[in-house]
């Protein structure tokens, strides 16, 4: 076999010419040259094929969650036209392909209409939801718009934001015990509590004691989920009222009537055509980013591996 040495420009064509002049002679001997001087040498397979090796983080962390979510008609998905559950599915996914995980098991205790007392009952009577509160990895409350929608029921000709503050203080008891009861059941995991919005900012937007009378009620919720461990309150109001685009979320056409202009109707494009009031497809998918924001901000809560779990 030849051996090819690279040393200085003039050795190499010394080198070069000496070469050609040998594989001229020895024919057989040009294959080996060419493998050799053109670096065409073949590779070495691995032995072993290389696996993707976890990182700590990795290895600490749930392959399987279990999400139990609980409330009013928010949770349950009133305006989800697919009929899959509102936000609880899509929070789902998202931390499902975040993670990496497996599954993510969910539990949706959502009643469209419950008011705080009404889900507190619920959890009380009803052992399916005990157990699903108590094996939770991660659990999310909506509660307090059908609070509020009762006392403005009761002050709709007369609205005063003076009005609401002895019904907000009942309120905030009522949600207190709802917290303390969920608690009953897990110590341990994590509670997103969702905050309410203003459906009605544009179409009564010249009622400005309604938006004050809604945030004043977020805040009493706030209040109570502060009390708590884990505990974390999500507001939505601002990702809501307004609708989303550059036009406020007006989405209504121009009506035409006989003699007159045109006049254009205000709609919510993130709120569900039928009643104005529930989310749409898209309104949820906003709720759920910011549900999802906020479990991964507090991911120390809930996707490790409790000691001595396989």
């Amino acid at each position: 076999m030849l051996v090819y040495l690279k040393g200085s420009d003039e050795d190499e064509k010394t080198n070069t010419a000496y070469f050609a002049d040998r594989l001229n002679t020895y024919p057989h001997c040009a294959r080996c040259f060419c493998i050799v001087k053109c670096g065409h040498s073949p590779k070495a397979k691995p032995l072993l094929k290389q696996e993707k090796v976890a990182t700590t983080a990795q290895k600490n962390q749930k392959e399987v969650i279990h999400y139990t979510a609980i409330g009013d008609s928010l949770t349950e998905g009133i305006g989800d036209l697919t009929n899959s559950g509102g936000f609880v599915p899509i929070v789902a996914d998202d931390l499902k392909e975040h993670y990496n995980l497996n599954g993510v098991q969910t539990d949706n205790f959502g009643k469209n209409g419950d008011r705080s007392d009404q889900i507190l009952k619920r959890i009380k009577e009803k052992p399916e939801i005990q157990k699903g509160l108590a094996s939770a990895d991660v659990i999310t409350l909506t509660v307090g718009g059908n609070d509020l929608m009762k006392v403005i029921s009761s002050n709709i000709f007369d609205l005063k934001v003076s009005s609401f503050n002895r019904p907000q203080k009942a309120y905030q008891r009522r949600v207190r015990r709802l917290l303390e009861e969920i608690r009953e059941y897990n110590e341990k995991a994590p509670i997103y509590v969702l905050g309410i919005y203003n459906p009605f900012y544009l179409n009564f937007s010249e009622i400005t004691e309604m938006q004050e009378i809604v945030d004043n009620w977020n805040q009493a919720t706030e209040e109570m989920v502060q009390e708590q461990k884990r505990a974390y309150f999500i507001p939505i109001n601002d990702l809501l009222y307004k609708g989303r685009g550059d036009e406020v979320g007006v989405t209504g056409g121009d009506s035409e009537t006989t003699g007159s202009s045109a006049s254009k109707e205000d709609l919510n494009n993130l709120l569900y055509e039928e009643d104005r009031f529930h989310p749409n497809n898209l309104g949820y998918q906003i709720m759920a980013g910011a549900v999802r924001d906020e479990m991964v901000k507090t991911e120390k809560e809930w996707i490790t591996k409790s000691e001595g779990s396989e």
